[in-house]
């Protein structure tokens, strides 16, 4: 038997189809414990999008290292800056990602992370603003090789 190379990796013919699967997936809506997660931490603010920039890529290779950004717009004066970041997200084993504590010291609202994801899964940054006011980020990504499942 003779196979024919035609240049193509493994690793190119699998994130080919798993983008073909993106375009042809419908969006799906937050699941109810994420929903829970999202206005537990939130308190009595309404989170609201716009500010908060969630940077990943939405083809992830394999789950165990995941590195991803989160970015606020403020200015991070005394008057008006962020106070929290949280990552949460929607089917690793544990809701939380990971969580920042900020002040005006910080000078910018930028955190770096790496994270492991089980699957394909929604991604929601959140941030806590000195006013109180919460904004939010969501996106969802794809897992190829998923990592961290609970056996």
């Amino acid at each position: 038997m003779t196979l024919v190379n035609s240049g193509a990796t493994r690793r190119q013919i699998i994130a080919a189809s798993t983008l073909m699967l993106l375009v042809v997936r419908p969006a799906r809506a937050l699941d109810a414990p994420l929903q829970q997660a999202i206005r537990a931490w939130a308190g009595n603010a309404t989170p609201r999008e716009g500010r908060v920039v969630l940077t990943v890529a939405e083809l992830i290779d394999n789950g165990n290292l995941v590195p991803l950004n989160v970015r606020v717009t403020s200015p991070m004066t005394p008057a008006d800056h962020v106070q929290e970041i949280m990552l949460l997200n929607e089917r690793n084993p544990g809701r939380e990602l990971a969580r920042f504590q900020l002040s005006p010291a910080n000078g910018r609202a930028d955190v770096s992370t790496r994270v492991r994801l089980a699957t394909s899964q929604h991604l929601v940054a959140l941030a806590r603003m000195n006013d109180g006011s919460v904004w939010q980020h969501t996106i969802e990504v794809v897992v190829t090789l998923a990592a961290c499942i609970e056996s």
